[in-house]
């Protein structure tokens, strides 16, 4: 077990990190994007993981010369996400880590998912009502790699930034983390990288 003790708190990114959904969100922004017409570019999206996503679509829009609704695309991809019916599984590394320290550390979720998708499925494995704050999108004014997300976690679970360590598995996530003055630990295919 990764001894985290010198920290104040534990901050879990959600979307690839604490649960495994990130393949479930490339199949709901492929067809979001055949839908829109963008190049489909699975390595593209997968690094824009932990970007809500109305900012992913600006930044599909600034790359691809498109100018489609933000918030139509970020609808029609909830949708699709939500047609695709699956419930995506713990990560175990994550989650054993997450059930060691409960009791002794503070823990909070800071995702790009929206409000109502991140509480449902933190709900769903029993974890909501165990963390000490979670910041979603609709927390927020900045996307992640901005640190808005994380420092707001640290701030509801009223412990310094610097005290803090994040669990994630974007690029974007690690910038974020970084910038809010966190150490972070990556999370690469399901797998805990030792620091």
């Amino acid at each position: 077990m990764l001894d985290l003790t010198a920290f104040g708190a534990i901050i879990f990114d959600m979307d690839g990190t604490l649960i495994d959904s990130m393949g479930v969100h490339l199949k709901a922004w492929e067809a979001t994007c055949h839908h829109f017409d963008y190049p489909f570019d699975a390595d593209y999206q997968y690094s824009l993981g932990g970007v809500p996503s109305v900012q992913t679509a600006i930044l599909m829009n600034a790359k691809y010369a498109k100018d489609n609704d933000p918030f139509e695309v970020a609808a029609y991809k909830q949708q699709v996400f939500e047609r695709l019916e699956h419930i995506p599984p713990l990560i175990s590394d994550t989650f054993h880590i997450f059930e060691h320290y409960k009791a002794t550390l503070p823990i909070a979720v800071g995702t790009g998912a929206d409000k109502q998708h991140a509480s449902w499925l933190l709900s769903h494995y029993g974890l909501l009502e165990q963390l000490g704050a979670l910041v979603t999108a609709d927390d927020v004014t900045h996307g992640k790699p901005h640190p808005e997300t994380f420092l707001k976690a640290a701030e509801q679970l009223q412990v310094a930034p610097q005290h803090c360590v994040v669990f994630e598995d974007t690029e974007m996530g690690r910038k974020a983390a970084i910038s809010a003055g966190m150490q972070c630990i990556m999370v690469v295919n399901t797998k805990v990288q030792l620091p």
